[in-house]
């Protein structure tokens, strides 16, 4: 097939640090061309992909401090272009909202929306006008069946597993981890309740936005000490990797509808069990008393942390990793969005899919000769 891939601007594919949305589009594009599929891929200039680049700006915006409605722009101008060539392309891939909802609507190449952020109230009037898309949920419990909208299927966010180490055993001595936006709703103030409640260090990192400055600077730095609670900051994706692999648990005290939560599965990948309010995609994540713990309120969550840290063989590491390769393999992931292809395509009225020959003028990883500057 010959799939057009689109990701926001905000990061590079894949991301260098925070970027969820975008790792899982790197992912699922590289796969799709180990698979023999035409991927062209509209991301951000600084991206690296073996399928043909495209893009809508030399650099992630969000690094440079881009914010709306001059983000909104750069995203226009790269939907503009895109649509203005979809003939090129059996099928449509989106990965940015409701922005490409207006150009979908007027597309004559199906088009496909894969939702992997809360619906805000924007959203969902936008959404609401343009029910008839095709859309993917990244869970079952993130499909809004209020707004009457037409999910082609669910399919579970991945992780490529072999790019996480296994660690059989938590670091001695044991202490907490917390990876994710210094957000409220994340629930890094609750983090380091249950940390200092348990009686275990807790280590955390992530990004501060601007949005999320003064809750940060109110409820999270006051308690940073440099050594109850540390906090690190926006740290490299191997940075990540071995803070969550070496912890005794992971906490994930959400206090919002979650999407997906690609941290429980990167998390449970390394071997370390969460421990997570069920809210949102949690329940379709965790393995309750198996691969961590689901937890309704804090107390749950340090009684938790106690069963995890003083119960010898209470959470078996392996099984937190072979749950993940079960679940949320890439294959399994790829396998998915193939079958929302093919179903769409086929849906298609008068309109059958026929593979196209390669064309001529098709370089893997080479950007096409379009400048954006900032």
């Amino acid at each position: 097939m010959r799939i057009a891939q689109v990701t926001p601007l905000w990061e590079q594919v894949p991301p260098l640090a925070y970027g969820g949305t975008e790792m899982i589009v790197s992912l699922l594009t590289e796969e799709l061309v180990r698979r023999g599929h035409q991927v062209t891929l509209f991301a951000t200039g600084d991206s690296e992909t073996s399928a043909r680049l495209v893009p809508g700006c030399d650099r992630a915006l969000r690094p440079l401090g881009v914010m709306p409605p001059a983000y909104e722009r750069y995203e226009q101008q790269q939907l503009a272009k895109i649509f203005a060539v979809a003939d090129e392309f059996d099928i449509i891939h989106c990965h940015v909202g409701a922005a490409a909802l207006p150009y979908a609507q007027r597309s004559q190449t199906p088009v496909v929306h894969t939702s992997h952020l809360p619906f805000t109230p924007r959203c969902e009037r936008l959404f609401s006008q343009h029910r008839q898309q095709n859309l993917v949920s990244i869970s079952n419990a993130h499909q809004r069946h209020d707004l009457d909208l037409n999910y082609v299927a669910t399919v579970y966010n991945a992780i490529a597993l072999e790019q996480f180490e296994f660690y059989p055993q938590p670091e001695q001595p044991p202490y907490l981890a917390f990876l994710g936006r210094m957000s409220e709703a994340k629930g890094p103030h609750r983090a380091i309740e249950i940390a200092r409640r348990s009686g275990l260090p807790l280590k955390m990192a992530g990004k501060v936005s601007f949005e999320e400055k003064e809750f940060f600077e109110a409820q999270v730095a006051p308690q940073i000490d440099g050594e109850q609670v540390q906090f690190l900051g926006e740290v490299s994706q191997s940075l990540k990797k071995e803070l969550v692999g070496r912890a005794t648990a992971t906490l994930f005290p959400i206090s919002w509808p979650e999407p997906f939560g690609l941290v429980m599965a990167e998390s449970m990948a390394s071997g370390t069990p969460v421990i997570a309010m069920p809210m949102g995609a949690a329940p379709e994540i965790v393995v309750d008393g198996k691969t961590g713990f689901l937890c309704p309120s804090v107390d749950d969550c340090v009684a938790a942390v106690t069963r995890i840290h003083r119960i010898e063989r209470c959470i078996e590491r392996q099984d937190c990793r072979d749950h993940v390769a079960l679940n949320f393999s890439v294959e399994r992931m790829v396998n998915g969005y193939e079958a929302v292809y093919r179903q769409v395509l086929g849906d298609r009225p008068g309109r059958s899919y026929r593979p196209q020959p390669a064309r001529v003028d098709w370089h893997p990883g080479r950007p096409e000769p379009i400048k954006a500057t900032l």
